[in-house]
C-alpha cells in the first residue's frame, strides 16, 4: 500500500558522505531506491547509422589530461588490475606494446622493481605503482617512485573506499606526489567520486563487488550494478574535471563496449587476463588438461599468502580458482580491442571517446544465444611449453606427479 511505501523513505539525508548519525534513542529509518540499476547483461547497445567503412577506420587511443597532476597520457585504456596472478611485471611487459596499462600489485619488492625498471624501460609509462593506506604503504611507495622515476601512476587501492580515513589518504597521497596521476577506489555513488577527485584522486575506481572472484556481494550484502555505478559515477567525476575506472564485471568483449559506453574512461580488469603465460599463479594439470590458479585478494589464499591468514575479526572476500591456461595474453588484448571497435562500427563512433554520445542502451532479457553452451573451442587448446610443463611436474601439479606420489610414498613407508 502507499501506507506502507511512504514508511520505508527516510527523511532527505544529508549530501556529505559522512552525515551525523542518529542521536542514541531516535528512530532511523531504513531507505529503499526504487528505480532500477542495471548491470551489463540486463542492456544491448542500439545500433546506429554509420558512415564507417571498417574496423580498422577506429581508433582505441585517447589522449587525457589529468586534473591535479596536470599530465597528459595517450594510451589505450585498458587495464590490467592490480592483483598477484594479473598485476604482474611479466603483464606489464606484453601490454606495453599496446599501450595498455598495468596496476602492479604492492607486493614487489624495491629490488624487484629496481630490475624490472632496468630490464623493461619501455613499459614503465604503462604502468602504475599499487599501494594501501598505511603508513608503512605510503613509505614503500615513495621508495619505489624515487628509484623508479619514469613511473607517474599511483594506484591507491582499499576495498572500502567509504572511510573517511581513506579519503585523509588519498589527500595525504596527492600532497606526497603532487606531480603523479592518482586513482583511488573502489566506490559506486556520486558523492564519494567527488569527495576522491576533491581531495586529490584524477582517477577513481568505480566497483564493488563484480569481480569474477569477489565475493564481497555475498559476505556483506553490499555493492552496486556495474553498469548503472558506472553511468553514475562518470556524471559526477566528468563534472568535476575527474575521470573514472570501471574496475571488475567484464565477461566479454561487449562488456568493455557498454562500460565505455556508459561514460567510463578507463576499464580494468582481472579474470579476463587470468590464466595466461603472463599472468601469476601456479601452472596445473588435470585429466591432461591445463590451468591456472586464480584466486581474489581478499581471499583466504592471499592473505595467508601475504598476512599469514585471515586474522580472526574478518572474513575472506574472494574465492580460489582455477582458469583454462591461455596461452599469451597479447591475444586477448586484440579480442577485447576487435570487439570494441567493432561495436563502434555499429554506432558510427570513430574512437572510443565517442562511445558514449553514441550509445543507445536497451534493456533486455536476453542477450546471447547459449543453444551449444558458452565456451568457444576455436579460442581453446592451448598448451604449455616443455619447460613450462617440466616446472608445473617439479611443483607436483601435473596428472604424472600425482599418479608418482603414491608410488613414492609407498616406497618411502617400505
Amino acid at each position: 500500500s502507499s501506507c506502507q511505501r511512504s514508511s520505508l523513505r527516510a527523511p532527505p539525508s544529508s549530501s556529505s558522505p559522512y552525515a551525523a548519525r542518529p542521536k542514541a534513542g531516535s528512530v532511523s529509518t531504513m531507505r529503499i531506491e526504487e528505480d532500477m540499476k542495471l548491470d551489463f547483461k540486463d542492456v544491448l547497445i542500439r545500433p546506429k547509422r554509420s558512415t564507417l567503412k571498417s574496423r580498422s577506420e577506429v581508433s582505441v587511443e585517447r589522449t587525457f589530461k589529468f586534473k591535479h597532476s596536470g599530465r597528459t597520457l595517450t594510451a589505450v585504456p585498458l587495464l590490467a588490475a592490480n592483483m598477484d596472478t594479473v598485476g604482474t611485471f611479466e603483464m606489464a611487459a606484453a601490454f606495453a606494446p599496446h599501450k595498455c596499462i598495468v596496476c602492479i600489485h604492492k607486493h614487489y619488492t624495491l629490488e624487484e622493481w629496481v630490475n624490472f625498471k632496468t630490464s623493461s624501460p619501455e613499459a614503465l609509462p604503462y604502468v602504475a605503482c599499487s599501494t594501501g593506506s598505511s603508513a608503512s604503504d605510503m613509505d614503500k611507495t615513495a621508495a619505489i617512485l624515487g628509484a623508479c622515476p619514469e613511473v607517474t601512476m599511483i594506484c591507491l587501492d582499499v576495498a572500502n573506499g567509504y572511510s573517511e580515513f581513506f579519503v585523509e589518504a588519498v589527500a595525504n597521497m596527492r600532497a606526497a606526489f603532487p606531480t603523479h596521476t592518482i586513482m583511488a577506489g573502489n566506490v559506486v555513488t556520486h558523492e564519494m567520486t567527488e569527495q576522491l577527485i576533491l581531495n586529490g584522486a584524477d582517477i577513481v575506481k568505480v566497483g564493488i563487488g563484480p569481480g569474477s572472484v569477489c565475493t564481497t556481494r555475498k559476505q556483506t550484502g553490499v555493492g552496486y550494478p556495474q553498469l548503472s555505478a558506472v553511468i553514475e559515477c562518470a556524471d559526477a567525476a566528468h563534472g568535476l574535471g575527474g575521470h573514472v575506472i570501471s574496475d571488475g564485471g567484464c565477461t566479454c568483449p561487449g562488456d568493455f563496449s557498454k562500460a565505455f559506453g556508459g561514460g567510463a574512461d578507463f576499464i580494468m580488469a582481472g579474470g579476463m587476463f587470468a590464466g595466461h603465460d603472463e599472468s601469476g599463479g601456479d601452472l596445473v594439470e588435470r585429466n591432461g588438461k591445463w590451468y591456472k590458479n586464480f584466486y581474489g585478494m581478499s581471499s583466504a589464499t592471499a592473505m595467508k599468502k601475504h598476512s599469514g591468514g585471515v586474522a580472526n575479526y574478518r572474513s575472506s572476500e574472494g574465492k580460489t580458482i582455477t582458469v583454462n591456461y591461455r596461452g599469451p595474453v597479447s591475444a586477448t588484448i586484440l579480442d577485447i580491442l576487435g570487439g570494441v571497435r567493432s561495436s563502434c562500427t555499429y554506432v558510427g563512433a570513430s574512437c572510443i571517446s565517442h562511445l558514449p554520445a553514441r550509445t543507445t542502451f536497451i534493456r533486455v532479457t536476453q542477450q546471447i544465444n547459449n543453444v551449444f553452451g558458452t565456451t568457444d573451442e576455436g579460442k581453446g587448446g592451448h598448451v604449455p611449453t616443455d619447460a613450462q610443463q617440466a616446472t608445473a611436474k617439479a611443483n607436483g601439479n601435473t596428472d604424472a606427479a600425482a599418479a608418482e606420489e603414491p608410488a613414492a610414498k609407498k616406497a618411502r613407508t617400505n
